[in-house]
């Protein structure tokens, strides 16, 4: 296989990319054909599958262009995957050019693509870390460079926490990250669930992962707690079509088919 441009060196391209998989679910531009082979496999007994995934991509776009619109411009955005396809430093960068992104996977392939596409962009870039270590992220020296931690910061953890055993201790990894952040600062969660989901879907939830970590579904109650007492703003935690829609006629009939449930809290 010709190896395009985007793509870095060191890069297995004849091993399907879970990272990519989501790309090619999404719309992107980033995958290759062994990675649509497994996509399309996936979707062939869960047809719903990129759709839930869209939904997820479309709450972070609604998401973004509401932060930056309060006035947010700094972004730290954890188990990002490949930022392409209208990604918080796209989204925001057009909103306000001041904006600046820091995305942080624990995935090396989503990492050395992400390294790629952000060449030549001075306010976004990418490190590999796990979000189960939230100390070695904070103390990141890009980390500190990109982000002023006495201003506010939106922390993204939009499909991630639920890669996230509970012997890891997620809700102490959030409320650590949380300890960190300025007043006027925001926390964006998204979290697949086992609520209302029939077999297949939960079978491919954990199919679709970006890495081998087994998927931890948890209920709406768990999931809210992971804020702290953080208050939610409007809708709260919903089902992730439900979050502000830019248009209500956009969410259906069925919006807990996303499966998973969304909400965004500020620290006052």
């Amino acid at each position: 296989m010709t190896r395009p441009s985007w793509a870095p060196e060191g890069i297995d391209l004849d091993r399907p990319s879970a990272s990519r998989v989501y790309d090619y679910f999404v719309g992107g531009m980033h995958n290759f054909e062994i990675d649509r082979t497994l996509a399309r496999q996936i979707e062939s007994f869960t047809p719903n599958v990129a759709e839930t995934m869209r939904a997820n991509r479309d709450l972070l776009r609604r998401c973004v262009r509401q932060l930056v619109d309060a006035g947010i411009t700094q972004f730290l955005d954890l188990g990002s995957g490949i930022p392409t396809v209208g990604n918080v430093h796209e989204v925001a960068q057009a909103r306000d050019a001041r904006s600046r992104v820091v995305y942080v996977d624990i995935d090396p392939v989503a990492v050395a693509h992400s390294r790629a596409i952000l060449d030549g962009n001075p306010d976004a870039a990418v490190i590999q870390a796990d979000v189960a270590d939230p100390d070695r992220i904070l103390a990141d020296p890009l980390v500190r460079e990109m982000l002023d931690f006495d201003r506010p910061i939106a922390v993204l953890l939009l499909g991630v926490l639920h890669f996230v055993a509970d012997e890891a201790d997620p809700a102490g990894c959030v409320a650590r990250l949380q300890q960190a952040l300025a007043p006027g600062s925001c926390l964006a969660i998204t979290h697949a669930t086992a609520d209302g989901q029939p077999a297949e879907v939960l079978e491919a939830q954990k199919l679709s992962g970006r890495t081998s970590t087994e998927i931890v579904l948890r209920d709406r109650k768990q999931i809210a707690e992971f804020f702290h007492g953080w208050p939610l703003l409007e809708p709260g935690l919903v089902h992730l079509p439900l979050w502000r829609p830019d248009n209500p006629a956009d969410v259906g009939p069925h919006p807990e088919l996303s499966g998973a449930y969304g909400g965004l809290a500020l620290l006052s």
